[in-house]
């Protein structure tokens, strides 16, 4: 243990040393989380409240030594949960100890968000600019200051390698990767459709800037991120959004009927009638994204009914909003106890109960962090075509082509997303062709909001950092290269690095996707206004009915309640084909081109998605 302190404190000296006459926090001097601040060419380290004390904040406090000791690591911890099936069965049916557990996964993980948020990316230091300017990200780490030796600080080349060369040699397809966990595309198409409700960047502001009012889950691409755009879309009667039907299902409506700006390039060859208007501008991209903008709209008119037949009395302003409530809080409870329990790939059944947090120490409020929206780039889930009943379309065909969603169906698409498996996203060389311009500029607008490394950011979250490049791929080639771009282990860039990590066995990501990415989700999921002892009881949902359709939702039900005839299996995981099965659900009454250069599309006019 003093060992390890000792050389901690080597490291920090050997830093001061190097940047010896500039700014001393570059060398990053301040472990366990210590703030550094600069004294001129010194430095001073705040260690309040982390649980070690010392000049560099390396000195643990007994209980903090203890915790430390006795806890095992993150890839320990996800050992112990994907595996010994047989425990968690019986762990997953005894109630009080369910819900302990879930209380910890969710205690442990938010408190690693700081909460009112501390940075943003034009201030290293906190600030009241950074807590009460909504219109930036906020930031996890501070930039690495601008007066330093390296971009990384003191460690690395003075210049980062060429953004093109290092996607092409290291992130860019060779060959499809899939993903062992089984990951479908309905999941891909998921993660986009659920997130760019709150990764929505101000791009003429800059990569810092976010356009999203909410930071967080307020269904804004559902309904439109301002009030004009939400009165344009709704139907002004029993609550419902507009919409057309087209072959007896129903459809959103057309940008021309509701006057709703959306991004359809003008030379792409597609009719009024499938210029659908829909919560976020961008959602005409791909069919899998205008596949879940049309179950969303058909669940929104659903719920409506239902409330109307309960409460007759009330106008269309509070149907409409109590229905907004609703989907929220099923879009919370899928995304926890579907998406996330996927992606875990945990044999421990995660819950959505936020009475587990009313007496702990929580704050209601979320700011979504830059860091979170560059790491979630999951491009390489994607296929190299996609397969929909009989039909194989490739990019050119697929992209602004709203035609796939009603000549196939909802119901179809639904099936044909399901069983095509996703790629995985860490290990390297698996982001497709077409999606390359948009993993470029990933990496320069990191560049510009200047992350601090990949190991910086391991720290950060409680893991021990890579302590060379082959540790970090888990193989030799793609060492070498990152050694020669990057010339140490600690100048790695944090985009890049996500997405050549070894992924743990068997998975989709390495162990700093999850161990980043699950603090950030589900302290944004859990902060929500819903969650909260003010809000969360029936009578916010319109009655017990209407809180019964949040506590009982699941991908699949809103699949079944939205499409007609018989429901196909709707699922994150790829099914086993020979046992899949129908199922019935009364359905709610209302309900190709190759000229298209997607690689310029993409670069130019949706670069997160």
């Amino acid at each position: 243990m003093y060992r390890r302190i000792a050389v901690v404190l080597l490291l920090a000296l050997a830093g001061l040393l190097v940047c010896e006459g500039g700014n001393p926090c570059c060398s990053e001097p301040c472990q366990n989380r210590g703030v550094c601040t600069t004294l001129g060419e010194a430095f001073e380290c705040d260690c309040t409240r982390t649980g070690y004390h010392g000049s560099n904040c390396t000195v643990p406090e007994f209980s903090t030594w203890l915790k430390v000791s006795l806890k095992p690591s993150p890839n320990t911890l996800h050992h112990i949960l994907t595996h010994f099936k047989g425990f968690w069965n019986i762990v997953n049916n005894i109630s009080f100890l369910r819900d302990a557990i879930m209380r910890y996964v969710l205690t442990s993980r938010s408190h690693l968000i700081d909460s009112p948020p501390t940075f943003n990316a034009d201030y290293e230091y906190k600030s009241w600019e950074a807590y009460s300017n909504l219109s930036y990200y906020t930031r996890t780490l501070p930039p690495v200051p601008k007066d330093c030796p390296t971009p990384m600080g003191v460690v690395g080349k003075k210049e980062l390698p060429d953004a093109k060369l290092l996607a092409e040699t290291l992130l860019m397809r060779r060959q499809f990767i899939p993903d062992p966990q089984g990951t479908s595309l309905m999941f891909g198409f998921f993660a986009q459709h659920f997130t760019h409700q709150f990764f929505k960047s101000d791009m003429m502001k800059g990569p810092a800037f976010t356009k999203a009012p909410g930071h967080g889950v307020d269904l804004s691409h559902v309904y439109g991120t301002t009030l004009e755009r939400q009165h344009k879309l709704r139907l002004f009667k029993d609550g419902k959004m507009k919409f057309q039907v087209l072959e007896g299902e129903v459809y959103p409506p057309t940008v021309k009927d509701v006057g709703a700006k959306m991004i359809y390039p003008p030379h792409v060859p597609l009719p009024d009638s499938h210029r659908f208007a829909v919560g976020h501008e961008a959602f005409g991209l791909v069919p899998g994204l205008m596949m879940y903008a049309t179950i969303f709209l058909r669940e929104h008119n659903r719920v409506c009914d239902i409330l109307k037949e309960i409460h007759p009395d009330w106008n269309d302003e509070r149907l409409f909003q109590t229905t907004r409530l609703i989907l929220i809080g099923e879009t919370i409870k899928i995304v926890i106890e579907d998406y996330v329990q996927h992606l875990s790939g945990y044999n421990f059944k995660l819950k959505f109960d936020p009475e587990l947090l009313f007496n702990q120490r929580f704050q209601y409020q979320n700011r979504i962090a830059s860091e979170f929206n560059t790491l979630y780039h999951w491009h390489p889930l994607m296929p190299d075509t996609f397969h929909i009943e009989e039909k194989e379309y490739n990019y050119d065909q697929f992209v602004f082509n709203n035609s796939v969603v009603t000549e196939h169906g909802i119901s179809q698409l639904v099936q044909a997303f399901s069983t095509q498996i996703a790629g995985r996203v860490a290990g390297g060389r698996n982001v497709p062709g077409p999606m390359m311009p948009v993993a470029i500029k990933a990496i320069e607008e990191a560049r510009k909001m200047r992350y601090q490394s990949l190991n910086a950011y391991k720290k950060r979250f409680n893991m021990k950092p890579y302590s060379s490049f082959e540790d970090l791929t888990g193989e030799k080639e793609m060492a070498a290269i990152l050694e020669e771009m990057y010339g140490h282990v600690d100048a790695v860039e944090l985009y890049p690095g996500l997405l050549v990590e070894k992924p743990r066995p068997n998975a989709i990501f390495g162990e700093t996707m999850v161990e980043m990415g699950a603090p950030y989700s589900l302290k944004g999921l859990m902060g929500n206004a819903i969650c909260s002892p003010e809000y969360w009881m029936p009578s916010t949902f319109g009655g017990s009915v209407g809180f019964d359709i949040v506590n009982t939702a699941s991908l699949q039900k809103l699949v079944c309640n939205n499409v007609q005839g018989p429901c196909p299996v709707a699922s994150f995981h790829v099914p086993d084909i020979e046992g899949t099965r129908s199922f019935t659900i009364n359905s709610s009454t209302s309900h190709s081109r190759s000229d298209v250069n997607p690689t310029v599309i993409l670069k130019e006019r949706t670069t997160e998605l």
